[in-house]
């Protein structure tokens, strides 16, 4: 067996637990979308700063320019950043994924003041725990993202490859063929703008991106035995976040539906 399929087969369960996860059919009002998009944000952002991690460690984008690695793992990490960084949205506007996220968010009425004051103050003072807690992100969101910035420090590109591409890129067509149905009947005119989102990923991750992204980590993991095992237990460990990352949206959708349900009249 391929060093690759082996990781494919190890981490199929997990893979599975996501894909058929509770969350997704716990969402059934608009609110609980909402919900789930307040969530999710951070691992939207969270993947594009993984995204330019990766770029900035297998090519060269500094000055003055030298040529810096595989110019095939080049080809292949330039290629996700352009579809990801400055793909074309719903009106045809070129717009990163993050961007497209936050326009679905404002449409179906979810509040992005809590990632945009994350956002604010990374940018100012560059603390990731500083922001978190700034902007109190949920834990489960926090931890998800701590994950993240975990394997960005580590300074280790295959262990950066495989946690996007087995934790992230190949995993989000299932993830959310899962949530794509009959969303737009029970919220027409609500979520064209996350609905084009999910169709876009499934699109471009499932028939493109993950093909590349494969390849990359073949090529960066390469015959190095220790370096596929360190690549299975970061993916491990970056499905594991997600599972978390859904379980709190789970148990916020079910505190929030149990306090929306009327109290019975006393019949005594």
């Amino acid at each position: 067996m391929q060093p690759i399929d082996r990781l494919k087969a190890v981490i199929e369960p997990f893979r599975q637990e996501i894909i058929n996860h509770k969350v997704y059919s716990a969402i059934k009002t608009i609110d609980d979308l909402t919900v789930f998009m307040q969530y999710h944000v951070y691992a939207v952002w969270d993947f594009m700063s993984l995204l330019k991690t990766l770029q900035n460690n297998l090519t060269c984008t500094s000055v003055p320019w030298f040529p810096r690695g595989s110019a095939d793992t080049r080809y292949l990490i330039n290629e996700i950043v352009a579809g990801e960084e400055s793909d074309i949205d719903l009106l045809g506007e070129r717009k990163s994924h993050f961007e497209m996220y936050l326009d679905a968010m404002q449409q179906a009425g979810a509040d992005s003041s809590q990632i945009m004051r994350f956002l604010s103050t990374l940018q100012e003072n560059g603390s990731l725990e500083k922001a978190l807690l700034n902007s109190e992100t949920p834990t489960a969101a926090s931890d998800f993202v701590r994950y993240t910035f975990d394997v960005i420090h580590s300074q280790k590109p295959h262990l950066q490859s495989a946690v996007f591409t087995f934790g992230r890129e190949d995993l989000i067509p299932g993830m959310f063929l899962s949530m794509i149905q009959d969303l737009n009947t029970n919220f027409p005119g609500n979520i064209s703008q996350f609905t084009y989102y999910l169709e876009r990923h499934i699109e471009v991750d499932g028939d493109h991106h993950s093909h590349l992204a494969l390849q990359m980590t073949a090529n960066l993991c390469g015959d190095n035995q220790t370096f596929w095992q360190e690549a299975e237990q970061a993916t491990i460990a970056s499905l594991q976040q997600r599972i978390r990352l859904w379980d709190g949206v789970y148990e916020t959708l079910l505190t929030n539906q149990s306090v929306a349900q009327p109290v019975p009249a006393d019949l005594g």
